[in-house]
């Protein structure tokens, strides 16, 4: 997969801050849609202070690794899908997490068939679609796509 073009996909959905803020979900947040959690030197810092570039790359590549392997323990054919199709599971993924991706169980079912379309009907029907309409619709359509 090309990471560098997941990369920025996720640079563009999510967007990057160099300070702590809350995230529409209500959780502490940084760089590129980093949640903090309490193993994050982070933890506990104030909304507004600042984050270097290099601890923001250096969340980011975390997350990323294990978008990736959670990716590939929802689908263990990721690596067989195409490229495309594995970009838009793991912008989902990194959006959403493993708990909530997983619960897409007629998108998995489609994507395992190779239906994309009904794969894409599926993203649409959601409450996903509703909450990131715009990054949804852009996900939908590079689905149909395939």
């Amino acid at each position: 997969m090309n990471l560098i073009k997941l990369a920025d996909d996720l640079k563009e959905d999510e967007g990057c801050v160099n300070e702590i803020y809350i995230c529409p979900a209500g959780h502490p947040t940084f760089g590129i849609g980093h949640m903090i959690t309490k193993k994050d030197p982070e933890h506990g810092e104030p909304v507004g202070t600042s984050v270097s570039d290099e601890r923001v790359r250096e969340a980011f590549e975390a997350d990323i690794t294990v978008t990736l392997q959670d990716c590939e323990k929802l689908y263990p054919d990721f690596a067989e899908l195409p490229e495309e199709v594995q970009l838009i599971i793991a912008n989902m993924l990194f959006n959403m997490g493993l708990p909530r991706l997983s619960r897409f169980r007629n998108m998995k079912a489609a994507i395992d068939d190779r239906d994309w379309h009904r794969a894409a009907d599926e993203m649409q029907d959601s409450l996903w679609y509703n909450q990131v309409t715009a990054r949804a619709d852009r996900l939908v359509e590079r689905m149909r796509n395939v």
